[in-house]
């Protein structure tokens, strides 16, 4: 059974290490025939999420602000399968990523059953550090009903854009694309 997938690449380069994962992962799951946009959030305009309460006091159905987030979330409701990808800064993910889940908070209550992969590289060549940087995206995804977190990649000891393409995380990437 094919499924929806939506890819959230958080990467400020366009290319960069995460980026050219999640464009593997998408040839592995459009190869088993689901249906996989991508959307890379560089090119997105979000604003960080003001605290007025408006989502909860409309019984979560939408946010004060006009921007491009609130397109992005009715894809991430609509979707099987979300993939958030961040490269890490400081061990944790980059400040496009955490806008973003912010500002999940117009529709997080009807955001069920969705399956996850995180995909994250950093330069730090041990993956263990990585771990703080996959507790955040576990920390947005625990608040959702019926969240199932599916895979994780861990792509340390890349810095600088192409590196990813000498490592095994490319077919690691593509391997968790085929699972979907």
């Amino acid at each position: 059974m094919s499924k929806k997938v939506l890819i959230l690449s958080s990467s400020p380069r366009k290319g960069g290490n995460s980026d050219v994962l999640c464009d593997e992962f998408m040839k592995g799951a459009v190869e088993t025939g689901n249906t996989v946009e991508k959307i890379f959030l560089r090119d997105k305009k979000i604003n960080y999420c003001i605290g007025c309460g408006l989502c909860t006091s409309n019984g979560y159905s939408g946010c004060s602000q006009k921007d491009d987030m609130e397109e992005i979330l009715d894809k991430m409701l609509d979707v099987d399968v979300i993939v958030m990808a961040s490269p890490v800064y400081f061990y944790t993910i980059d400040a496009q990523m955490k806008t973003l889940i912010d500002r999940c908070c117009a529709k997080y209550t009807k955001m069920l059953n969705k399956e996850f992969y995180f995909i994250v590289t950093a330069a730090d060549d041990n993956p263990h550090n990585l771990e703080r940087a996959v507790e955040c995206f576990r920390g947005f995804t625990d608040c959702l009903t019926g969240a199932v977190e599916r895979g994780v990649i861990y792509a340390a000891g890349v810095w600088n854009k192409g590196e990813i393409n000498e490592t095994p995380y490319i077919k690691a990437a593509y391997d968790a694309g085929k699972s979907v």
